[in-house]
């Protein structure tokens, strides 16, 4: 996070933390990142925790996935699928999750649905700050 704004991220292994090895994390700098991560969210989680910030959620926490309702989660996808916190964006289920929505069961048109309008959102975001 650089002046409130999320401006990439931190990759740490599974296989390195295991081996106990004692190598650096890559670091991704990028105006846009996408927590496309799934029911964990782990994008999201890892900004709570470590930055405590709000998110634009009612709670200004992730909210957590509800109950298995197939056609409703399906739906609510979309609408869930935007932006976070500043440069941070969510997709698929990650937006289900983070906006406390249901989870979808084996639908797959809404992600991705939710695939191409978080594109079109980054899209257009990215032509607004060119413009200024």
């Amino acid at each position: 996070v650089r002046q409130e704004k999320v401006a990439g991220i931190v990759i740490n292994w599974t296989s390195v933390e295991m081996a106990g090895l004692h190598v650096d994390p890559l670091t991704v700098f990028a105006r846009f990142v996408i927590d496309a991560t799934g029911h964990p969210i782990e994008v999201v989680k890892a900004l709570e925790r470590k930055m405590n910030v709000r998110l634009f959620t009612p709670s200004g926490k992730a909210e957590g996935e509800k109950s298995m309702w197939a056609e409703l989660g399906e739906a609510q996808t979309l609408k869930n699928t935007r932006e976070v916190y500043p440069g941070l964006y969510v997709t698929g289920m990650s937006a289900n999750a983070t906006f406390g929505s249901y989870r979808m069961g084996p639908i797959f048109g809404g992600m991705l649905l939710s695939g191409r309008k978080v594109a079109e959102l980054i899209i257009e975001k990215s032509q607004i700050e060119k413009s200024k």
